[in-house]
C-alpha cells in the first residue's frame, strides 16, 4: 500500500465515522430541544442542497484537483458541525442556525461525494482500486453500524453539543490527510469551458454508457425499495416477529452481511462486474418477499442477510467498475447522476410508505417492490456491456462532440 492509498483510507476512515455521527447526534438533540416538524425541517435542509448541488459538483470536481476539491469539503463540514456544538452548548437552540448549517452540510457532502471517484482512480494504481473501493464499502459499513451507538453514548455522556464538536474534529482531522496527498495520476490541463457546456458534456458522455444508465436506474429502484423495507420492516418486525429485539436482530445481521459481502468482493473471481452487480442487487427482492409474507422470524433474518450481503458485494464492483470504464476527465459529471439518483430515491421511499402502507397494507408495496427489484435487475442481462470482462473494457477517450463543444483538446493527439 503506498503513502497516499493510506492517507486517503484513513481520511475517508475519519470522514465516514463523522458522518454517521451527524444524523443521530441532530434527532437526539432535536428530540429533546425541538419538535418533529423543526427535525423534519434540519434533516430536509441538509439533504436538499446536496441534491440539488449534485450536477454542479460533478463539473467542479472534473474541472479541479479532487484531493483539493474533497479537502475543501471536510474542512466546510467540519466548520459547520462546530458550529452545531457551539450551538447547542451555548443555548437556547435556534431552529434557523442548525437549518442552515446543516444546509452547508448537505453541500459539502454533494461535493465530497462527487470527487471522490476521481481521486481514487487519481491516488490508486488500477490494479489495486477493486481492494481499496472494497476497504472503503468495509469502512462506510462499520460507521454506518457504530456511530449511532457512539453518538448515543456521547448523548448520554457529555451532550449532542460535545457530539457535534467530535465530528467536526473528525472532520478536521480527515482534512489533515489529505494536505500533503500527492496523486500519481493527474489530468492534462486544459482550458476551463463554460459551465453549463461542461455539463452538457457530462450528460453526452453519461448517454454514451447504455450499462452506466440502466444500472442506475436499477440503483433507483433498490434505493427507493430500501425505503420501504427501513421503514416497513420495523412495524412487522415489531408486531409479528418478537417486538423490538427482533429488528434489532434482523439489523445486525444484515450489518454482518454487508460487510461479509463488501470483505468478498475483492477476493472472489469475478471477471464479469457488471454482471455480479446486478445478481448483487437483486437479492435485495428476498428480504422483501420475506418480510411482505411473513416469513418466520430465520427466514426473515437469512433473507435479510443475502440481500445486504449482495448490496456488499456489489459496491466495491461498481466503483470499480465506474473508474475503469468512464474517463477520468468526465468521471465527476457522469459518477453525479448516479449519486442523484441514489440519495433522492431512498427518501423518497421512506416518505410515501406509510402511506401507502397505511391506505393498502403492508403487504402488497413489500411485494411490489420485490418484483420490481428483481425484475429490473434482471432486464439488464439484456445488455451485451453487462456481460462483458472486466479484463477487455477499458475507458474510452471522450467522444469528439464532447471535446469540441465543450473543452480544450488536451492534447493534440487526443483520437479524432
Amino acid at each position: 500500500m503506498t503513502p497516499s492509498t493510506r492517507r486517503l483510507l484513513i481520511g475517508r476512515t475519519l470522514a465516514a465515522f463523522a458522518t454517521a455521527l451527524i444524523p443521530t447526534t441532530l434527532t437526539l438533540a432535536l428530540v429533546h430541544t425541538g419538535s418533529d416538524s423543526d427535525l423534519g425541517l434540519v434533516l430536509a435542509c441538509e439533504l436538499l442542497p446536496m441534491l440539488l448541488l449534485l450536477p454542479v459538483a460533478g463539473v467542479v470536481a472534473d474541472r479541479f484537483p479532487p484531493h483539493r476539491v474533497v479537502l475543501i469539503a471536510d474542512l466546510v463540514r467540519a466548520a459547520a458541525q462546530l458550529a452545531i456544538g457551539a450551538e447547542l452548548l451555548a443555548g437556547p437552540v435556534r431552529i434557523v442556525d442548525l437549518a442552515v448549517l446543516a444546509a452547508l452540510t448537505g453541500a459539502a457532502v454533494g461535493f465530497g461525494t462527487s470527487a471522490i471517484r476521481t481521486l481514487v482512480v487519481a491516488v490508486v494504481a488500477e490494479p489495486d482500486r477493486l481492494r481499496t473501493n472494497a476497504r472503503l464499502g468495509v469502512v462506510q459499513g462499520v460507521a454506518q453500524m457504530a456511530a449511532p451507538a457512539a453518538a448515543g453514548g456521547l448523548m448520554l455522556a457529555v451532550g449532542a453539543g460535545w457530539s457535534s464538536l467530535l465530528t467536526g474534529v473528525l472532520f478536521v482531522a480527515s482534512a489533515a490527510t489529505f494536505g500533503g496527498l500527492r496523486p500519481q495520476l493527474t489530468r492534462e490541463r486544459r482550458e476551463p469551458a463554460p459551465f453549463v457546456g461542461e455539463f452538457r458534456a457530462g450528460w453526452v458522455e453519461t448517454k454514451r454508457h447504455p450499462w452506466f444508465l440502466a444500472s442506475v436506474v436499477t440503483h433507483g429502484v433498490w434505493h427507493l425499495a430500501a425505503g420501504f423495507l427501513l421503514t416497513l420492516g420495523p412495524l412487522i418486525a415489531v408486531d409479528r416477529l418478537g417486538g423490538d429485539r427482533a429488528w434489532v436482530i434482523i439489523a445486525q445481521v444484515g450489518t454482518v452481511g454487508l460487510l461479509v459481502g463488501v470483505w468478498s468482493s475483492a477476493r472472489l473471481p469475478i471477471r464479469r462486474p457488471l454482471l455480479v452487480t446486478a445478481i448483487g442487487a437483486a437479492l435485495y427482492a428476498l428480504p422483501l418477499a420475506a418480510f411482505g409474507l411473513r416469513a418466520p422470524m430465520v427466514v426473515v433474518t437469512a433473507a435479510y442477510f443475502l440481500g445486504m450481503f449482495g448490496l456488499g458485494v456489489l459496491t466495491p464492483q461498481w466503483e470499480t467498475t465506474m473508474q475503469q470504464r468512464i474517463p477520468q476527465e468526465a468521471l465527476g459529471r457522469v459518477g453525479s447522476f448516479d449519486a442523484l439518483i441514489s440519495f433522492a430515491a431512498r427518501p423518497l421511499g421512506f416518505a410515501v410508505a406509510a402511506p401507502v402502507a397505511g391506505a393498502i397494507g403492508t403487504t402488497t408495496p413489500l411485494l411490489v417492490a420485490a418484483v420490481l427489484v428483481a425484475a429490473a435487475n434482471a432486464a439488464l442481462l439484456l445488455l451485451p456491456d453487462v456481460w462483458a470482462t472486466s479484463a477487455g473494457v477499458r475507458a474510452e477517450p471522450v467522444k469528439p462532440e464532447t471535446d469540441t463543444a465543450t473543452t480544450t483538446p488536451t492534447t493534440p493527439t487526443t483520437p479524432r
